[in-house]
């Protein structure tokens, strides 16, 4: 059996091998501040911060005595589940919560007391002192006026300078993040920046009066791995800039690993453990921090290891249990944990505080009648392969195979009569194939393709150039019953299953629809769906219960229950577990890995956390602007990534690890991915591609006029590139 993993220790030797290959733009920060900021004075001091709001149920206690402090040019991650309240207590801080919201405690900036200052008071605050980077630019940002009118205003209302200078800041600061042509893009409109573009302009804002204290709510969360790395490094230029504090509140602790000096991790309310980074991610001792660190599938692991899922999901904050938050959940809860909530204090042996009454039993290696938090979680063994998957690959049967597939839309022009003016290259031209019992992830940027790939194969096209053959079945093909028949084979499972589940309908009648659909009698249907219930590990006594009245992880193993009911071959994974806390998404990529084997399942699994595709993927395709441009098994391609944009996002994906991500090099691409209504001549990558810089004119040329096709670097591998190279980058 194995189990769960948490970082090596300090010191620990890194493995690494290092090859000829692109230079990196930038590489990560190097050692922590925590020692250079000793003694220094805190600029932020949060202590015992309650927030309370009003419900029907009654207060639901959304804040239980936080408390924490952050100095000068420190950044203090804040890690949890959804609802843990990472984003109430920074919305404290900033005076931004409701009216109705109840406070007490106390918030001191600079020795200044800023809990009960009236609003007036906190807009002399807010935007100079203390600046905000919010979750999502496009609500932060009015759409109504342009990006340097709002970033001009910002600086107006805290600074006595005239129009014409705020305006020459704002050039300064958009160039400063890294906007191009910021001359031109500061009279642009938020929707007509890209999604981290926007982001790099709100940070433009946040900066812009030199605020002491930054804070960072899910800054990278609806970005590519890519472009999350752009906005990590734009976040530590503005930090070296300004010598602010950051406060980053996030749920990636790959994130916080190589960005923060000290973490804080919250549960139900209030912090459980906190301290240096180094010292929470090597030595935890509270068992919810060491679910979350053995919960996270990661992308610089051989070796393929179930996921230790955190099961139950976190308390009411109206309705507390008695004792710690945590025991229902806990593998090593005992009586007084049920009776008694825990203090935050450091035990006997450690050196940070924790909130947990067997923090002091838990010691590395365990031994005299010590817990080893390694082996507290029981993780499950890895299924068993079936029959299918102990064949060869070249011995077993296709179930999908796409062959030049091409998906281009007209842009129109003109409101009465449309005249076409161009083509978008959506999909350019693509072939891959899956086999019985195979797991092939399609993955790349936003924008690249995928969605409309996954539409195309899912539409059983008629009219498209090249073929999507199913089965065995052209689809070109099929008409009435046929098509019919084959979607019976070929179901999918959607990245939000609020929004892919009828929320009038119990959940036993979502269940039964496609079963009506395909003619199944009652009596049959009635006992299908305790089956699927127990066969996603849900109740199926539950079957009268709304979707609403499960959690989203719950939710999730319904709609994979719905795409199980008709016992298909081929199930379409489009981002499933993206939306889910990290403890959640464990238990359901567990669940992903037993049904294939235990029903013989071969999935396309579309998604941008390649940490997630390293752990379930058996081959990877990676998408760029419409084209595939690298293809192999999942192992070859992670341990040797020869294409340009494959090691550029390898390379973006933070490691849980703080030692690791501190002496990584990151290739940071430059700019964003290009529209496909002007895909560049020859290489489409060219642009932005870190390899080009280094070749001579005559290569460059050659990228510059010739379209790299897809060409074999090893059996079972091929890549899109005129000098493709392998470069270790994890």
């Amino acid at each position: 059996m194995s189990t769960p993993r948490t970082p090596a220790a300090p010191g620990t030797p890194q493995d690494r091998t290092t090859k000829e290959g692109p230079t990196p733009v930038t590489e990560t920060r190097k050692e922590p501040t925590a020692d250079r900021l000793a003694g220094t004075p805190p600029l932020l001091e949060v202590s015992d911060l309650h927030v309370s709001f009003p419900s029907e149920a009654g207060p639901v206690k959304a804040v239980r005595g936080v408390s924490y402090s952050v100095r000068p040019g420190e950044v203090l991650g804040i890690v949890g589940e959804s609802g843990s309240g990472k984003s109430v207590s920074s919305m404290a801080v900033l005076g931004l919560l409701p009216e109705s919201a109840s406070l007490r405690g106390s918030i001191r900036m600079d020795g200044r007391e800023l809990l009960g200052l009236n609003d007036k008071e906190m807009s002399k605050i807010r935007g100079k002192d203390i600046a905000m980077v919010f979750q999502d630019p496009l609500s932060a940002l009015t759409p109504v006026y342009s990006i340097g009118t709002q970033i001009i205003e910002g600086i107006q209302v805290h600074q006595d300078v005239d129009k014409l200078t705020a305006r020459k800041r704002a050039i300064e600061l958009l160039d400063l993040v890294g906007i191009p042509d910021p001359h031109q893009r500061v009279d642009a409109f938020p929707h007509e920046f890209s999604g981290g573009m926007r982001q790099r302009a709100m940070i433009a804002m946040a900066i812009a009066n030199d605020p002491k204290i930054i804070i960072a709510d899910e800054p990278t969360t609806a970005l590519d791995v890519t472009i999350q790395a752009q906005v990590l490094e734009v976040l530590k230029k503005a930090q070296d800039v300004t010598g602010a504090a950051i406060v980053m509140i996030t749920h990636d602790l790959g994130v916080i690993a190589g960005f923060a000096d000290r973490v804080m991790v919250m549960y139900a309310g209030r912090p459980v453990e906190n301290g240096p980074v180094d010292e929470v991610y090597y030595r935890p001792r509270m068992p919810y921090t060491i679910g979350l660190l053995g919960s996270i599938p990661r992308v610089d692991e051989d070796e393929r290891r179930a996921l230790t899922p955190i099961e139950g999901t976190p308390p009411s904050m109206v309705a507390l249990p008695k004792g710690c938050p945590f025991a229902a959940r806990c593998p090593i809860a005992v009586e007084v944990c049920r009776e008694v909530e825990p203090p935050l204090s450091t035990p006997p042996g450690a050196n940070h505080p924790v909130a947990c009454h067997r923090s002091h039993e838990l010691s590395e290696g365990g031994g005299d009648n010590l817990l080893d938090p390694a082996t507290i979680y029981p993780v499950p063994p890895l299924p068993e392969a079936n029959e299918i998957e102990l064949l060869p690959r070249d011995e077993r049967t296709a179930v999908l195979e796409v062959d030049g597939l091409v998906k281009h839309f007209p842009l129109l022009k003109g409101a009465v009569f449309k005249r076409k003016v161009g083509v978008v290259k959506a999909v350019d031209g693509i072939s891959l194939e899956i086999k019985q019992g195979e797991t092939l992830a399609l993955v790349g940027e936003s924008g690249c393709g995928k969605t409309t790939t996954l539409l195309e194969i899912l539409d059983l096209p008629t009219g498209q150039a090249g073929t999507v053959t199913i089965f065995g079945k052209d689809a070109r093909g099929l008409k009435g019953k046929d098509r019919k028949d084959l979607r019976r084979d070929l179901q999918i499972v959607f990245q939000d299953p609020m929004a892919s589940l009828d929320a009038r309908m119990p959940i036993g009648d979502i269940l039964a629809e496609p079963l009506k659909t395909h003619g199944w009698e009652k009596n049959r249907i009635n006992a299908r769906v305790p089956e699927l219930l127990e066969l996603v590990g849900l109740n199926p006594d539950h079957s009268d219960r709304f979707p609403q009245e499960f959690s989203g992880g719950q939710r999730q193993r319904i709609s994979i229950a719905r795409a199980l009911a008709l016992e298909p071959k081929l199930v379409v994974l489009d981002e499933p577990v993206s939306a889910l806390d990290v403890s959640i998404q464990a238990g359901v990529l567990n669940l992903l890995d037993e049904l294939k084997s235990r029903m013989g399942l071969s999935y396309l699994f579309v998604a941008h956390d390649l940490s997630v595709v390293r752990h379930i993927a058996d081959r990877i395709a990676v998408m760029y602007l419409g084209r595939i441009v690298e293809l192999g098994e999942s192992k070859d391609v992670f341990r040797a990534p020869s294409h340009p944009y494959t090691q550029a996002l390898l390379s973006a994906v933070p490691l849980p690890d703080p030692q690791k991500e501190r002496v990584r090099e990151r290739i940071l691409l430059t700019g964003d991915l290009p529209s496909p209504a002007n895909v560049p001549s020859g290489c489409r990558f060219r642009n932005r591609c870190p390899k080009y810089l280094q070749l001579n004119a005559d290569e460059q040329q050659r990228c510059v006029s010739e379209d790299p096709q897809l060409h074999s670097l090893a059996p079972d591998h091929t890549a899109a590139c005129h000098y493709a190279e392998a470069l270790a980058v994890v």
